[in-house]
């Protein structure tokens, strides 16, 4: 049965035309005066007429999950949160991840770049819903223009009363009556992977190298400078606003079971058009591709893609209808969605050099902090150099998918995911090319002492 869209109406992208919305020749930069004449800032209003409790409720309820890449609830990650005091109030923060650094993945860009206000509101009606003091965007470091985009936005939000002392969240207008200040600053980062971990994120705002922390204590109870902390992604932040205005029930009504809502899709590899598109979840990889990119280029045939982001692993020749949601993992073998943005590979590419690319990706941005991330990466990529230029055997398979296992398989052998996104991407890879990796490999002979007489 041929997959239909439920959404006809974009909700992420109504401002900056994105296919098959419209015409992306049309982008550009939303300010205040044009996002607030087509509805900004409504979701917020609303908001404070709601008691705080109420809005948490009501993301809870409406299903939405994180959209940085672990899927993780987001209204429940809110309620993790310490109980706010008002008769001793604390800092409380919330940390924006705006890293986006996992290969092939530019979803975050196309907010950043033409509508900063979605993020701000969203930003706004998080700060208000979870009592936070201080919002910090942290950036990646190579997004200059869109670091700038962000610093004129928020120029003008404070200018506008939605943040600082005068700002909408600042006197009785909120349900409770409660004065309140929010501040919201830009952070940029230096281009290192590792900080799009959660709290290798908050050591880098620190001012301190970006090395994950052990966990527990959690970023909700112990986060940014010691204090109560919400981490969330730009995308997962920029749908608040029409939730709030239209209601859980709306965006339960979108995407399917267990994957509400929908979701931006950057697709880059082997096709004719590639892009970001705006669907429900639930859209077959195949329908994505053949209907909204153009098909595979020159007309060849889907081999591979990497489904969202290189830490999820590989989709192999068989699973080009692979449904685009949260249930992904389990039902095709990878680890999950992670940032829906897949690179596409036809027919003529070589796996063994794909997977030597990944394992030099994982051995240059391992921080270092863990051992079996330190040396595992290092290893897996000596194997895979190996076996790319001929000189490998079949137990060099072996070894690499024993390594890989090793580094990812057992909780509590290292503090962050990146070693565990290392073991998916080269363990899918091989063991669903297994083919194009043994042509590769010499036999590995057993010697045999045979008896005289």
């Amino acid at each position: 049965m041929p997959w239909t869209p439920k959404t006809t109406t974009p909700v992420l992208t109504k401002r900056i035309p994105c296919a098959p919305h419209g015409d992306p020749k049309n982008r550009h930069i939303v300010r205040y005066d044009e996002y607030v004449r087509t509805g900004g800032y409504e979701g917020l209003r609303k908001a404070l007429t709601m008691a705080p409790d109420a809005v948490v409720a009501e993301v809870k309820d409406c299903g939405l999950r994180g959209r940085g890449g672990a899927g993780f609830p987001t209204g429940l990650k809110w309620t993790f949160l310490p109980k706010h005091d008002p008769a001793n109030p604390q800092p409380r923060y919330l940390a924006i991840n705006a890293d986006e650094s996992e290969p092939g993945t530019f979803k975050d860009r196309l907010l950043l770049d033409f509508d900063p206000h979605l993020l701000l509101e969203g930003i706004a009606i998080a700060c208000y819903a979870c009592r936070l003091t201080k919002a910090y965007i942290y950036i990646r470091g190579e997004y200059h223009h869109q670091a700038m985009v962000l610093e004129e936005a928020i120029k003008e939000a404070y200018a506008h009363g939605v943040f600082g002392p005068q700002g909408l969240l600042s006197g009785a207008s909120n349900a409770g009556g409660e004065k309140w200040s929010v501040e919201c600053h830009v952070h940029r980062g230096a281009g290192a992977y590792i900080c799009g971990e959660e709290t290798a994120l908050l050591e880098s705002l620190e001012g301190k190298r970006g090395w994950p922390r052990i966990k527990p204590p959690f970023p909700a109870v112990k986060g940014l400078f010691g204090r109560p902390t919400i981490i969330n992604n730009v995308e997962t932040l920029a749908h608040l606003p029409s939730i709030i205005e239209n209601g859980k029930q709306w965006f339960l009504n979108q995407g399917v079971q267990g994957s509400a809502g929908t979701k931006l899709f950057g697709v880059s590899g082997h096709v004719n058009k590639p892009g970001l598109f705006e669907f429900d979840l639930g859209i077959p990889l195949s329908t994505l591709v053949n209907q909204y990119c153009g098909g595979m280029r020159h007309g060849k045939k889907f081999k591979g893609a990497i489904a969202g982001g290189i830490s999820t692993g590989i989709l192999g020749p068989d699973q080009f209808d692979a449904e685009m949601d949260f249930g992904i993992g389990p039902k095709y073998n990878v680890l999950g969605l992670g940032t829906a943005c897949p690179t596409i590979f036809d027919e003529d590419t070589d796996m063994v050099v794909v997977a030597r690319n990944l394992a030099r990706f994982f051995k240059h941005e391992s921080c270092g902090q863990c051992t079996p991330c330190r040396e595992g990466s290092g290893w897996l990529y000596q194997l895979m150099t190996r076996i790319e230029r001929g000189e490998g055997r079949t137990k060099d398979l072996d070894l690499a998918l024993e390594i890989s296992t090793s580094m990812g398989a057992m909780p509590g052998t290292t503090i962050c995911g990146l070693a565990d996104g290392n073991n998916w991407a080269v363990r899918t890879i091989i063991n669903k090319y297994r083919d194009e990796f043994e042509s590769r490999v010499r036999p590995t002979f057993v010697a045999v002492t045979v008896g005289a007489g």
